[in-house]
């Protein structure tokens, strides 16, 4: 598999896994305040969302002047 294909189909999962984090999140809201650790879960896959998404965005413009 080439890497942009592996790179559009991990930013798939980890909007999976965003997505999930944050409704824990909620769910863990409704019973008092939640944990650090479900607190903070959704940094990490957004943090990985933002690269990948950037890499996305710019990768048109890097074939075309190659």
């Amino acid at each position: 598999m080439m890497r942009h294909h592996w790179i559009r189909a991990s930013h798939r999962w980890l909007g999976l896994a965003l997505t999930l984090s944050v409704a824990a999140n909620f769910i863990a809201m409704v019973f008092g305040p939640p944990p650090a650790t479900i607190t903070y879960a959704p940094l990490a896959p957004l943090a990985l969302l933002i690269v990948t998404g950037m890499y996305l965005f710019v990768r048109p413009y890097l074939r075309r002047s190659g």
